[in-house]
């Protein structure tokens, strides 16, 4: 008996122990996930309890996955340094499937993408591509539309909890079909940006005023642009013994110069027509597209690149680069010019990109010794030819896109991070460590109101129904890595001189005419694809309602300014001015 007793007891230890290395994985998985909610994911709109249920859904759903290798890759900017370096190890340790996270420049992302779109080579299993593409994935096929993969293959890995609405960024990645093609994981705008300190000193404010006869304020239009950019490079000069400057911008032959065009500079000048997300028939890039077919982009073919507006848009640009930016902008590239905001030598810049913030709040030139900025940023100010119910400025809106050739397993396994990377137990966390909220609720966030002071304008934009006017590239652009290439080098011409300012519009709205021709050619494309209109004298264009625009008598109207505390109580009531 004493033996049986003995081989009993042995038994059930033996049992004991198994069932306890059975559920030993399980209890780590929470206990990571409990050690990281705890340490890492605070703050968060949801409860500590509410997050853990998060978690425990993404430990149950990663079972079949377990020690996967995914492969993802993204620009490298704050925010997705975060996710490859912390999102991803919390990632791992909760749910046991590895993320290799590669950063890269976005021009290298593109190129990848495209790799992968002709060879069906599965390179990376996700990607974080900017929502310009969305006109390209939605026409050509490669792209897995998330609104079917979360109905169907991707049901079971899809986030009860994902709330899709919640995510400022939706239209952007909705394709012309009505299908979701992308999840925002970031998003940033090109706001103006502005020394407020010094457009408070009231002797400034008094010179500005005998001179050109209004306010000086943020800038409403591009004629109060140009007139404070004149005075503090030709009036005021220096500040406490040190050369200034009233614009700021660079102007190098290179990919970048083709993004300081493509991101709305040709919309701010009012180039396109009127409608949000994008001007409806002819978006910001002078594309005009009736019903989903983009038709030309040349004003003989009722496109508006190369019309009267675009042409004062790229006249100016050269205009102020060469008569109020610092020294060597010219030869500078989108990297190298940055530097001037923060080491406090501008008075201003037409637009900004909020990506670069976690740098302009570190202690330096252009901060106070209480955290608080001494500049702000504001709506970008419009050109002439600009109407009220056009996009004002761009957004980037970095998103996660997943590739048909990408086995469904693994495609799976990487939904997974992707949702875990944009989930609201961690999203709060993430937009406080980058400043690119994608998230409606998370902008709304008390922790948001608490540090509102110190982020220079960015809170009180993105709770603004001001920010719908901003927006990036849509889906009258059916190829942007073919289109997009064209940009710097045709515009790169005219900057260095080689051809007049004309000849560099008409030639690249000829080249994007030649593209679209081409597409439409290939089929590759289907229903939506390009369909070129018959060229026709561009008088008849120019004097029909809309884009494209027929030039203006007077492209200088008087200044306007707006007082920016003013502007701020609009936003803060729920106004958009």
């Amino acid at each position: 008996m004493k033996g049986v007793l003995k081989k009993t007891g042995f038994v059930s230890m033996a049992l004991a122990l198994i069932f306890v290395m059975a559920a030993g994985p399980a209890m780590a998985d929470m206990n990571a996930a409990k050690k990281w909610v705890d340490e890492e994911f605070q703050p968060s709109t949801l409860s500590k309890k509410q997050q853990l249920e998060e978690m425990q859904w993404f430990i149950d759903a990663a079972k079949p996955f377990k020690g996967m290798n995914i492969k993802v890759v993204s620009e490298t900017i704050p925010t997705h340094e975060y996710e490859a370096k912390t999102l991803a190890s919390a990632f791992e340790e909760i749910t046991g499937i590895k993320v290799s996270f590669d950063l890269i420049q976005e021009g290298d992302v593109i190129e990848k993408l495209q790799t992968q779109w002709a060879s069906g080579e599965n390179i990376y299993d996700a990607w974080i591509n900017d929502s310009d593409l969305i006109g390209t994935h939605a026409r050509y096929g490669y792209v897995v539309p998330l609104s079917d993969f979360m109905e169907g293959e991707g049901k079971d890995v899809t986030l009860p909890t994902l709330d899709v609405d919640d995510f400022m960024g939706k239209s952007f990645t909705t394709g012309p079909d009505g299908k979701l093609y992308q999840l925002p994981d970031q998003q940033f705008a090109n706001l103006y940006w502005f020394r407020y300190d010094w457009f408070k000193r009231p002797d400034f404010k008094k010179q500005f005023k005998e001179i050109y006869g209004y306010e000086l304020g943020v800038p409403v239009n591009w004629s109060a642009y140009e007139d404070i950019a004149e005075f503090f490079t030709e009036h005021v000069r220096e500040i406490d013994g040190k050369a200034v400057f009233g614009h700021n911008d660079y102007g190098k032959k290179a990919p970048d110069l083709g993004w300081r065009f493509t991101d709305a500079w040709l919309s701010m000048a009012g180039a396109g027509d009127k409608g949000i997300p994008n001007g409806k028939p002819v978006d910001e890039w002078g594309i005009r597209m009736e019903g989903c077919r983009p038709v030309g982009a040349t004003v003989a073919r009722g496109g508006a690149a190369n019309g009267p507006a675009a042409k004062y848009a790229l006249r100016k640009y050269m205009d102020w680069l060469r008569k109020y930016a610092p020294p060597g902008s010219l030869g500078m590239d989108f990297y190298t010019y940055l530097p001037f905001l923060a080491n406090g030598s501008v008075a201003q810049q037409i637009f900004w990109y909020t990506a670069f913030l976690p740098s302009m709040v570190e202690p330096g030139p252009t901060v106070n010794e209480d955290g608080t900025p001494k500049w702000r940023m504001a709506p970008s100010p419009h050109g002439p030819y600009w109407e009220e119910g056009m996009k004002l400025g761009y957004q980037d809106c970095g998103s996660w896109t997943f590739m048909k050739s990408t086995p469904l397993e693994r495609r799976k396994a990487a939904w997974l991070f992707a949702q875990f990377c944009v989930c609201k137990t961690t999203s709060l966390k993430k937009a406080h460590v980058g400043l690119t909220p994608i998230r409606d609720s998370d902008i709304r966030h008390e922790s948001f109101t608490k540090r509102a002071p110190k982020l220079g304008g960015l809170v009180e934009f993105y709770r603004s129904p001001a920010r719908v006017a901003w927006t990036p590239t849509g889906v009258n652009v059916p190829d942007y890595p073919k289109l997009a290439q064209l940009w710097w080098q045709n515009i790169g011409e005219a900057v260095s001189g080689e051809v007049t300012v004309d000849t560099a519009m008409d030639n690249l709205a000829k080249e994007m005419d030649r593209v679209l021709e081409r597409i439409a050619r290939s089929k590759t494309q289907g229903e939506c694809g390009p369909k070129l209109n018959p060229e026709k004298d561009e008088s008849y264009w120019l004097n029909q309602p809309g884009s494209p625009k027929a030039k203006l008598a007077n492209e200088k109207p008087k200044g306007e300014t707006v007082d920016y505390d003013k502007l701020i109580e609009a936003w803060r009531a729920g106004k958009v001015k």
